[in-house]
């Protein structure tokens, strides 16, 4: 058992705990004060029961009192139970904001203080952050309950603005002081105070994360103000808002990994760097645990004897960008679609973390109006950008995005612009110095730039390798298919990746039937192959051909209409992009080829997102017995795992490890399948499936 309020009491609650909050006005409203005491001592153990809790409508309770109960005094209770759930939401919503602005990287990234990346773990610790809300949600809804006077403060007084200045700076910031130091006590840190300081990346939702008692401490902290105020006359409405939040704001401000002050600010005003603190100023203490231990203001360190020498210089330091960093890999991505493209890691945390549905991330539905405005301000206005990083064995990998959704792929007028930007991302990484850029689904496409020969060709005389990685998700497809197999049904046969896959098969004697109309396209792949293993490679032209084999190898877009001739049992590999969807229930269907990273990476925080575009192409009349169940499956299918990425990110990954000095352009090398695929295994990569 640990020690008492060591850990939060609807903890066994999970997401349920925000129905508390519905709950809470019977608690601001209880009259009886022994009912009050009663209730919150008895609430862990009837927490501990209520797994399955609902949300109540507290916005209808609101509605119902304002609307028709005529009592003066029950009108006021809705209005300060209103002013609370809107309080609570603002709160979440500034550290919503932080952490959004933290993590555009293409705005912070030569200005952030810690290198490392939030790893999956440090969000899985940090995932029930906004504990603390519920808990000075309740104090306040008791406050209101135990000083009626609350429910009737003024929209705004000035002199009250004034009150809590002094009263922040004569109480709070000296109590607060003092008891962060005691926090770093022999005793109270291992029991209280080691949680918060377990995030290696502070985050504005770090600064949420801790245990109840520290939570108790900053309530009486932020809390003292207000009630002095209040007791003086001089409270009001806006002050307790202004107040809270820019206490918020200013916590958040403090664990923001990116130094948001100007460089040599503090020189040209040397007194402010008493009066305010910095990310780089906590930072230090969160690093090192044994100065800058203040609330806002430096000055409380430099009286108690525990300021940092180094703070202002360090502070200097990053602030001019002299922590960034080139990474020495770059995987060039593009965004998918409308709804996905809300999965990036600067939206939101929870989702971006876990591999992409609906389900877990159902705001997507409601806010892809967004996506579609800033769909079209990058489409008029925009670069490549940085939007994630992870280091792997020291060396700093980020992906880039190019500005471009799926579909504009495939708009015969973009596809010079879509070049020019592939291009200038390119000499980009060869300028900074990068080893290897290696080109994720659309930007390699044959179409648009012959899977990335047209730069190589255009720049005989760059630096940096571009890798197009189909030879590594040739080699995942390849090691999919078992051992005893003899025949395959391949589709999309007289693509890149087909006639790598069919020569490959060939060479194991293994008959391939290509379905392809084009005949030339056929004997020129057969003519690859050696003669006396030519055979092996048959010409087909319908589906029909394919009802005996079970082997499926699926290279372009397969509809349930082609599907109905495989025969039941059959397994559908694929390498088709957008995904197949996998319809019948009588056959199996594979994942797109992917590959884990190897264990020790580092700083890895987002799962990465296929291609989910498949419902534009669907044939709704041919498929309406599914209704709606299968446009949710076609949603939720083909995500990344944790650790998961594409097999041509994967590619890129090896290449560079490998230190190769050729560029993976044009034609697959069948030569080198089996030369990328033991290289991936040397390094530690592995089958997503494995």
């Amino acid at each position: 058992m640990g020690a008492p309020l060591s850990s939060w009491p609807w903890h066994n609650l999970g997401s349920y705990k925000v129905s508390l909050i519905d709950s809470s006005p019977v608690i601001a409203f209880m009259h009886n004060a022994q009912c009050l005491i009663i209730f919150l001592f008895s609430s862990q153990l009837i927490l501990h029961c209520l797994q399955y809790l609902l949300y109540g409508p507290l916005i209808v309770k609101v509605i119902y009192e304002r609307a028709w109960e005529e009592r003066e005094g029950s009108s006021k209770q809705a209005q300060w139970c209103l002013h609370l759930l809107l309080l609570f939401a603002l709160r979440g919503l500034v550290h919503q904001l932080w952490f959004t602005f933290d993590s555009m990287l293409f705005l912070t990234r030569r200005r952030r203080i810690r290198r490392d990346g939030v790893d999956f773990q440090q969000i899985d610790r940090e995932w029930h952050w906004d504990n603390f809300l519920i808990l000075q949600f309740w104090v306040a809804a008791a406050a209101c309950s135990v000083f009626p006077s609350l429910q009737s403060l003024p929209l705004w007084d000035a002199r009250g603005a004034i009150v809590v200045l002094l009263l922040h700076v004569g109480f709070s910031e000296p109590v607060f002081y003092w008891a962060h130091r005691s926090l770093h006590g022999d005793f109270f840190f291992p029991h209280y105070h080691a949680l918060h300081h377990s995030s290696r990346v502070p985050q504005s939702f770090t600064e949420g994360f801790a245990t109840p008692l520290e939570h108790l401490i900053l309530v009486g902290v932020t809390g003292a103000p207000l009630m002095g105020a209040c007791l003086l006359g001089r409270g009001s409405a806006a002050l307790a808002y202004g107040y809270v939040l820019g206490f918020d704001f200013m916590r958040c401000m403090g664990h923001s990994n990116v130094e948001v002050f100007p460089n040599g600010l503090f020189k040209w005003l040397h007194f402010l760097r008493y009066l305010i603190y910095t990310p780089t100023y906590h930072s230090i203490h969160h690093a090192e645990k044994r100065s800058n231990f203040c609330l806002f203001m430096p000055l409380f360190d430099l009286l108690g004897g525990t300021l940092d020498d180094k703070s202002w210089q360090l502070q200097e330091e990053i602030a001019s960008g002299k922590n960034d960093q080139i990474p020495e890999f770059v995987f060039l991505a593009h965004v998918v679609d409308l709804v996905s493209a809300l999965h990036v890691p600067f939206m939101f945390r929870s989702c971006s973390s876990m591999p992409f549905s609906i389900k877990s991330c159902p705001y997507v539905l409601v806010m892809w109006p967004l996506s579609f405005v800033i769909m079209l301000i990058m489409w008029a206005w925009s670069k490549t950008f940085l939007v994630s990083f992870y280091y792997l064995r020291g060396r700093l990998h980020q992906m880039w995005v190019v500005p471009r959704f799926g579909f504009q792929y495939f708009l015969p007028f973009a596809k010079n612009g879509i070049n020019s930007q592939i291009e200038l991302a390119i000499l980009r990484a060869d300028k900074m110095g990068v080893k290897v850029v290696s080109l994720a689904a659309l930007n390699k496409n044959e179409a648009l730039n012959g899977g990335g020969l047209l730069f190589v060709k255009k720049y005989p005389n760059l630096k940096v390798r571009v890798v197009h990685g189909n030879t590594l998700t040739a080699a995942v497809t390849l090691n999919q298919i078992p051992d005893d197999v003899s025949e395959v049904f391949l589709t999309g046969a007289s693509s890149k990746l087909g006639r790598a896959i069919a020569l490959y098969l060939c060479r194991k004697k293994i008959r391939v039937l290509m379905l392809t109309l084009s005949k030339e396209r056929f004997h020129s792949i057969q003519e690859e192959a050696p003669q006396e293993l030519q055979h092996y490679l048959v010409h087909v032209t319908k589906y029909q051909a394919g009802q005996n084999c079970k082997t499926w190898i699926v290279g372009k877009w397969l509809p349930l209409r082609e599907q109905r001739w495989a025969p039941a049992g059959t397994h559908f590999h694929q390498f088709v992009v957008p995904p197949v969807i996998g319809i019948r229930r009588d056959c199996t269907y594979s994942e797109l080829a992917a590959m884990k990273l190897p264990e020790d990476v580092q700083g890895l925080g987002m799962c990465e997102v296929f291609m989910t575009t498949q419902l534009m192409t669907l044939d709704l009349n041919r498929v309406y017995l599914w209704g709606v169940k299968l446009i949710w499956t076609g949603l939720e299918q083909y995500t990344m795992k944790r650790g998961v990425v594409h097999a041509c990110h994967a590619g890129g990954v090896v290449h560079f490890l490998e230190g190769w000095s050729h560029h993976e352009v044009g034609a697959i090398d069948v030569d080198r399948i089996d030369v990328v695929w033991k290289a991936a295994l040397k390094h530690g990569l592995r089958p997503a499936n494995d």
